[in-house]
């Protein structure tokens, strides 16, 4: 399936905010690089939509470890998490987190094709993230941790949630870690 097939039927998905969804997808879609920014800067998907398709990843990956693991949980809540985790990749309106690296030598032979924009405020991708979901969506205690927390315990700055987590948090790491390093490689 297509990734614009994959996003249009996760956000078909979400009923219960989805005022607040839309208003957010209509942000990201507009005013940001959502629909065109790597993934990363020479890791995973470090191409053209390489951050949608991680995206879609991590909320597919995400919504069948729910399943078996943990079915209580929202599926909405998996959506919402599962694409947005990243969103701190985004930077802001006018400021993309990546642009492209014009040092071409590095581009071809270390495969540095983007690098981090040097005019943006100093910020976790993370927090950034919780920063500009929470600006359109109401999000849950356990929907904010997931996020902010979504890297586990390979960010030092986590270890104050350390055996802390709740299931939605260690599903989404999960999610994410599989998706980086087996599914996109």
């Amino acid at each position: 399936m297509e990734l614009t097939d994959r996003y249009d039927v996760l956000k078909s998905k979400v009923i219960n905010r989805k005022k607040e969804f839309d208003r957010f997808i209509e942000f990201i879609e507009e005013e940001t690089t959502w629909l065109i920014s790597p993934a990363s800067t020479k890791y995973h998907l470090n191409r053209e939509k390489g951050l949608l398709e991680h995206s879609l990843n991590v909320t597919d990956m995400l919504l069948k470890l729910k399943e078996t693991l943990a079915p209580r949980i929202d599926n909405e809540s998996c959506i919402i998490v599962g694409l947005f985790h990243d969103a701190g990749k985004l930077g802001f309106p006018g400021k993309p987190y990546y642009i492209p690296n014009e040092n071409k030598w590095e581009a071809e032979n270390r495969n540095i094709k983007y690098k981090i924009n040097p005019s943006l405020v100093t910020m976790g991708i993370a927090v950034r993230s919780l920063y500009l979901v929470s600006k359109y969506i109401s999000l849950s205690d356990e929907e904010a941790q997931a996020i902010v927390y979504h890297d586990g315990q390979y960010i030092t700055d986590n270890a104050s949630v350390k055996h802390k987590e709740v299931p939605l948090t260690l599903l989404v790491h999960f999610a994410d870690l599989w998706a980086s390093s087996i599914l996109e490689k």
